[in-house]
């Protein structure tokens, strides 16, 4: 499957993205903590391989450049760790929810108007889950894989929007995660469940935070093979217009 480099702009300037192309369906890829990069762009070719077209952007153009980094090391590293957390605070998810404005656009001007999935990973879940809250006619599934912060107290908190989705959500929770504990997992599905959301919640038992994503220190092969059978049936279930 080709990728295609591209640059798309937004209100804040112009972030650069990876492009596949694929059918009339499209997906929003939300990166972890450690930017685009080889490991972000297998999970868009596998989803391309599916028949969507998806778009895989940089979340933290504003600041670029930056890294690389080592998703295996840089949070060990107190000089790698302090530009990481400058990154992840300088991105709020308002600013990435305004971006996913110019994101859905470059998807039409790709081929793909039909319906629309996200799917973040670590940082990337809630952006997922808030961009489904903010575009609610146009993305119809919105998936979070370790992603942290889900039901936090913080006011741009995504269980705080979920009643603006209008699609389905699907949610991988690592089995512990200090990003994501018990509380808030109750927290977010007591939200779901009163905004009456289509929605699974489900626990990777022995899985840790990053298991998904295959450049990570806690990557785990049977563990991220089951996310991606989660996740492709997901979306095949979701998005209709699936080629």
């Amino acid at each position: 499957m080709s990728k295609r480099e591209i640059e798309i702009k937004t209100e804040d300037g112009v972030a650069k993205a990876h492009l596949f192309e694929g059918g009339t369906a499209g997906v929003i890829v939300y990166m972890d903590a450690f930017g685009v990069r080889p490991a972000m762009d297998e999970i868009g070719e596998g989803l391309a391989e599916e028949g969507y077209t998806v778009l895989v952007p940089d979340l933290f153009y504003r600041n670029a450049p930056y890294g690389p980094f080592d998703a295996k090391t840089a949070f060990d590293n107190d000089d790698t760790r302090t530009k990481l957390m400058g990154l992840i605070t300088g991105t709020t998810q308002e600013m990435t929810q305004r971006d996913t404005a110019a994101f859905l656009t470059a998807l039409d001007a790709a081929g793909a108007t039909g319906p629309v999935g996200t799917v973040g990973y670590c940082m990337g879940g809630g952006r997922a889950l808030n961009a489904a809250a903010t575009y609610p006619d146009r993305i119809a599934a919105a998936a979070s894989f370790h992603g942290g912060n889900l039901a936090s107290d913080a006011p741009d908190s995504p269980h705080r929007q979920v009643g603006n989705i209008k699609g389905r959500v699907y949610v991988g929770v690592a089995g512990v995660d200090r990003s994501f504990p018990p509380e808030q997992s109750a927290r977010l599905a007591q939200a779901l469940r009163e905004a009456e959301i289509d929605h699974i919640i489900e626990n990777y038992v022995g899985m840790s935070h990053g298991w998904a994503v295959s450049d990570h220190g806690a990557y785990d092969e049977r563990g991220a093979e089951r996310h991606w059978e989660r996740l492709t049936t997901f979306f095949a279930e979701a998005l209709s217009d699936k080629v």
